[in-house]
Parts: structure tokens; sequence; C-alpha cells
């Protein structure tokens, strides 16, 4: 599978779409997917919480383990990605689609990698 080159990464294996707004986009990447193994279940945020930087705010469930997803953002949770509820596994087959939330009001973020910073990662961790 091939990572896109216009978003941005993290080296938690998170990644972030900024959309024209301002919104951000998070997901989960194809190798934390793969590592995760086959994904059952997906608990996401609330709409309209406020969550700080570095706060656990959705967990991955496989068949092999719980994963915590933190949010690289401090805002608000503006949107969750529903499909999720009927087809976790949908993040398997599309990770790059298929983002958990969606934070707005942005005031302070994590550093976010290239692509090329982050390709460099997963060689680390492979």
């Amino acid at each position: 599978m091939s990572r896109p080159k216009e978003i941005s990464y993290l080296a938690t294996h998170e990644w972030v779409r900024f959309l024209d707004d301002g919104t951000a986009q998070v997901g989960i990447t194809d190798f934390a997917q793969e590592q995760l193994g086959d994904i059952v279940f997906v608990e996401l945020p609330e709409v309209g919480a406020e969550v700080k930087m570095g706060d656990q705010v959705a967990e991955v469930e496989s068949v092999k383990t719980v994963s915590d997803i933190y949010t690289p953002f401090t805002g608000t949770i503006s949107k969750i990605n529903e499909n999720l509820d009927d087809a976790p596994e949908s993040v398997n087959s599309a990770p790059f689609e298929n983002w958990l939330f969606e934070v707005t009001g942005i005031t302070e973020k994590e550093e976010l990698i290239d692509l090329e910073a982050y390709d460099k990662v997963v060689e680390e961790e492979a």
C-alpha cells in the first residue's frame, strides 16, 4: 500500500489530514492497522468533547489487542466517523480513507512529520 504524500504523520502511527477550514481529520496508518490485525471494534470520542493534546480519546480493538488513540491536538471533537460503528474492519482495508475523528478550534498541536520521515520510522520498527 502506498502512503499519501499530501497528509502529515505522527511517529506514533496516526495520520492527519487538514481540511480547507482548518479542521483536522485523524486516523491510523497502514502500518498501525497491520500491526493490530483484524479490527473488530472502534470506540470513538464524543462530539463536542474538549480535548488536550496527548489525551487518550479513542480505542481500536482487534483480534490481537486494544490500542489507545491519542489526539495530537488541543481543540474540540467536531465529528466522528460513524461508519466505523457498523464496519470497523474498513480501517484495515482502507486506513487512509477511514478517518476516526475530526478536531476543530486547534490551539496546540504535536510535531507532525512528512511521508519521508514517517517511512524512516516504519523502517526502524519493521
